[in-house]
């Protein structure tokens, strides 16, 4: 840390990271957290409060959809479902005509009745033209028309109650109450329900009631008389027991199903083992650290209990010690967890840098679930009703996927987006879990210098650090296809193959004479095939005996010039960073010190790399296609723990074939980019449809055009929507009495009598149409939609950026 810098950064093992870029004297020891947690808005110099700490750390979490801000969210309360008036009406007018039609039954006024019985039953049973039973010869009842006639009630009121059951809402309305009863209360109702139906069916088992039985037990009776044409079975106890046990399970079988009770049962019989019985631990706030006392590790949890309460740590710190737990967990190193706890407290792991903290926060911060909060979603009727009125937050799990935001200037793409995420990004790095890239248009920083470790002022005399055009590869091939989507993956695929072809042709010799890569200056050179440049490195070719490289040289010095020839145009490229603003950068020897972008992928470090100012706009985005090209190779090495983002303040002109198919990777990757854009026409046309299936998470601002939010009506889709068409219609008149009754009811209203016709119909339809994106998105508003690493989707809906 105290030397030249030369080589701090280019280490790719475990080892010091370049310290930060600001203030040149960084102390030795960690600096005390001079700042609360950043959950609610505090200013820039906040004292230490321990309460505000611990609340912090106690807040409730609970788990959200993606893109709502957990930090004390309170999921909106589920409103009690009612029974709609149709529902109850459904359930009583069924009962009422049920309960008449039985009255006229019974009282023998039922139409018909008569008809239906002799139908079924010899007309020598009754008397003429009545249904008054006379004895029959020859059947040993006497008169078996009495036992027709209860045979026939049963049957009509056994018809009676399965059509109210089934015709009516009974089912429902039941059904309604019961799911809200716990189980046992849920058992105890439906036993009250069957014992009172039982009291019907059985009226002289319940001494208390004096109701008549209703027709369910003697009508089966009178069919065992009709079949058997005696008496003798049920003077037998054995069959009469059996048709009334019969009768009773037939009842209990419906409110058995209704209140659950086999499955109460099973689970009262169900073996209990000693953790089912064992008391429940007590809970403990966070603030207590009770993950590692479940660990065993007792002494760090009340050594940082006792650091959190004194206020001698911060957010950042709390964070930073949770992420060593849960990596020390995952690789069973809790010794060393332990012995580093108690050697340095809450300082414990403090970010190479000694940060730990950034200065002056932007935004809202919620390190232990690694959000932002950006704004606030909009009740509105495409969020769906978790996401009414909560917290509009982004963090790895989504940037995982990647985001592109397109808003024209001034629509707050930086302020509300970009520089709280890149903030967020710094301030996870502070923890150890993120590494973080951001590329800063020119005049607009990102940040302050104090919340990065390493700043490369690309064209200013005065950067610390410089930026490696290989990113510290050592294969050739590697290397040029890094330079050739930098200079040439705006080009066609068949160009930009052809640049990596003739960029390794170049790089691998003069790597095999020079042991380096070439720089840029000797690069044009070669490309534009210099003699006073091939004719050195041929010649030391053919003295090593390197004939595989000289045969790869001689190739690329017979293409040069010849129509076609990918090298001039990659010489014309290299020319616009080739100028004297730059003289000094890109390893040619300036007084900035190296810095290799593959550090990211072994320090969570925090870069900020600003683009030259304004003049240099064509070089700018090489620039920035060549550190999206670098971020892609040195991300793609295995074995990294923390996330790796990328923040692309002004994506224009960087986005190309190769990296659209590279950004669909990332996910995969444990990285993320963050790309915005003034308009999708800064993409080619080609790429418009690969670009928004590549990124998992898209946002549109307020301003964009028609043409931009086609796009993302495209990408979006459609739904399924209830729609309701009123139609209204001229009533016409035959009658001279309606017409003139028309007639002064439209010389009173001025109106046409009409009638209306309503059409309720399931439609399919854009989610957010390009003329609603374009025209009703408010100021200060965006459409954000949102796909997590693990594949949740959040629907594009409107956030307030403000809120």
């Amino acid at each position: 840390m105290d030397s030249d810098g030369t080589q701090d950064a280019r280490s790719t093992q475990a080892g010091p990271v370049p310290r930060p870029a600001g203030p040149p004297d960084v102390p030795r020891t960690p600096p005390r957290p001079d700042r609360a947690p950043g959950v609610p808005p505090v200013p820039a110099q906040a004292p230490r409060s321990p309460s505000t700490v611990a609340g912090w750390l106690d807040a409730a979490r609970p788990a959200a959809r993606p893109g709502i801000w957990r930090y004390g969210h309170q999921p909106p309360k589920q409103e009690p479902e009612r029974l709609a008036p149709v529902t109850v009406a459904g359930m009583v007018m069924p009962l009422l005509l049920a309960v008449g039609v039985w009255s006229l039954w019974s009282s023998g006024a039922f139409p018909y009745k008569g008809a239906l019985l002799r139908m079924f039953t010899p007309n020598e049973w009754w008397y003429e033209l009545t249904l008054v039973p006379r004895p029959v010869e020859g059947w040993e009842v006497g008169r078996p028309a009495e036992h027709a006639l209860l045979l026939a009630d049963g049957i009509f009121f056994g018809t009676l109650v399965l059509a109210v059951g089934v015709l009516g809402s009974w089912r429902a309305i039941v059904r309604h109450y019961m799911n809200r009863m716990p189980a046992p209360v849920r058992v105890l109702a439906s036993a009250g329900l069957a014992l009172v139906t039982l009291s019907f069916v059985f009226p002289d088992a319940f001494p208390v009631v004096g109701w008549a039985p209703a027709p369910v037990v003697h009508p089966l009776l009178s069919l065992t008389v009709l079949i058997t044409d005696s008496y003798e079975p049920m003077a037998s106890p054995l069959f009469t027991n059996t048709l009334y046990t019969v009768v009773t399970l037939l009842v209990l079988w419906p409110f058995a199903r209704l209140g659950d009770w086999w499955p109460y049962v099973r689970t009262l019989l169900a073996p209990r083992g000693p953790a089912a019985v064992a008391p429940d631990a007590p809970h403990r706030p966070r603030s207590q650290w009770p993950a590692l006392r479940d660990a065993g590790q007792h002494e760090p949890a009340d050594l940082l209990t006792a650091e959190v309460a004194g206020g001698r740590m911060n957010d950042v710190d709390c964070a930073r010690v949770e992420h060593a737990f849960v990596t020390a967990r995952r690789t069973a190193a809790l010794g060393s967890f332990r012995d580093t706890v108690l050697s340095q407290g809450g300082a414990a792991w403090t970010h190479p840098s000694g940060a730990r903290d950034v200065p002056h926060r932007r935004a809202r911060h919620d390190l232990l679930a690694r959000q932002v909060r950006i704004g606030r979603w909009v009740e509105q009727e495409h969020a769906p009703q978790p996401y009414h009125g909560a917290g509009a937050a982004v963090g790895p799990d989504v940037l995982g996927t990647s985001l592109l935001a397109v808003g024209p200037s001034g629509s707050g793409k930086t302020r509300t987006l970009v520089e709280p995420v890149t903030e967020a990004l710094a301030l996870q790095a502070l923890t150890g879990g993120c590494a973080v890239v951001a590329v800063s248009a020119a005049g607009s920083p990102l940040g302050t210098d104090d919340a990065f470790d390493v700043i490369v002022r690309i064209g200013d005399a005065s950067s610390v650090h410089d930026l490696d055009p290989y990113a510290e590869s050592e294969d050739p091939d590697e290397a040029a296809e890094i330079l050739a989507e930098a200079l040439a993956g705006d080009l066609d695929t068949g160009g930009a193959q052809g640049a990596a072809t003739a960029l390794a042709q170049l790089l691998g010799p003069f790597r095999a004479v020079h042991g380096r890569f070439p720089g840029l200056s000797e690069l044009r050179d070669l490309l534009e095939g210099e003699e006073r440049a091939l004719t050195p490195l041929r010649e030391a070719l053919a003295a090593s005996g390197d004939d595989v490289m000289r045969r790869e040289l001689d190739a690329r010095a017979r293409q040069t010039g010849t129509p076609g020839d990918v090298g001039r145009a990659l010489a014309d490229r290299l020319a616009l960073l080739d100028r004297p603003v730059f003289a000094g950068f890109f390893g040619r020897g300036g007084p900035g010190r190296p810095f290799s972008l593959r550090a990211i992928a072994h320090h969570p470090l925090r870069v900020r790399i600003d683009l030259p100012a304004h003049g240099h706009e064509e070089a700018g985005r090489l620039i920035t296609r060549l550190v999206l090209a670098q971020f892609h190779a040195v991300v793609r090495a295995g074995g990294r723990a923390h996330f790796a983002g990328l923040v692309l303040d002004d994506a224009t002109g960087t986005v190309t074939a190769e990296s659209v198919r590279r950004i669909q990777r990332l996910r995969a990757q444990n990285a993320g980019v963050l790309l915005a854009l003034r308009t999708i026409g800064d993409v080619p046309e080609a790429l418009h449809g690969p670009l928004y299936g590549a990124v998992g998470c898209r946002m549109a601002f307020c301003g964009v055009t028609t043409w931009d939010g086609s796009r993302f009506a495209q990408a979006w889709g459609t739904e399924w929507v209830e729609t309701t068409e009123v139609a209204r219609h001229t009533v016409f008149a035959d009658q001279p009495m309606t017409r003139f009754i028309h007639a002064v009811r439209k010389r009173l209203t001025g109106k046409d009598v009409t009638t209306e016709a309503v059409t309720s119909r399931r439609v399919e339809r854009e989610r957010w149409s390009a003329s609603e994106l374009a025209h009703a998105v408010p100021p200060g508003h965006a459409v954000l939609s949102l796909t997590t690493v693990e594949g949740e989707h959040a629907p594009p809906m409107l956030v307030d950026l403000r809120g």
